[in-house]
């Protein structure tokens, strides 16, 4: 996995609590990422001012970006591509968390963080293309 500072400047630049809950979920990120093998490498960049992840070795998933949510739906966010058929597939298995259209998942900073639900999502958005190419084979 690599790491840039650049990440980790924009990360800091927050007011504190929202610093926190973003650093906690860019760990996630990076642990859940760690902890499957089928991820491989795991870069993380930003896109767009964004914090971002995207597996590079092989490409096995779609981009991942979490930051400051500024709708109404949340305080912060974790992003993924509009044309991916993620949301909708996590708006079916989590009707419980707060969605924005096609591209994101929203929580607030006074919330319990979903960490099982995330771990599922991440997983999923890291996996992506793979999991497309083994249904298309099947």
């Amino acid at each position: 996995m690599t790491s840039r500072t650049d990440v980790q400047s924009v990360l800091h630049s927050y007011p504190e609590a929202l610093k926190n809950a973003l650093l906690k979920l860019r760990q996630l990120i990076r642990d859940t990422a760690r902890q499957n093998a089928e991820i491989g490498v795991l870069e993380e960049t930003l896109k767009w001012g964004q914090p971002s992840f995207l597996t590079t070795g092989p490409k096995t998933g779609t981009t991942i970006r979490i930051d400051r949510d500024t709708s109404q739906n949340g305080d912060y966010a974790l992003y993924v591509n509009c044309q991916s058929s993620l949301v909708s597939e996590w708006r079916a298995l989590f009707p419980h968390l707060r969605f924005g259209g096609d591209r994101s998942v929203h929580f607030r900073l006074g919330d319990p963080v979903p960490e099982n639900e995330l771990r599922q999502m991440i997983t999923m958005a890291l996996t992506y293309h793979s999991r497309k190419r083994r249904a298309v084979r099947s």
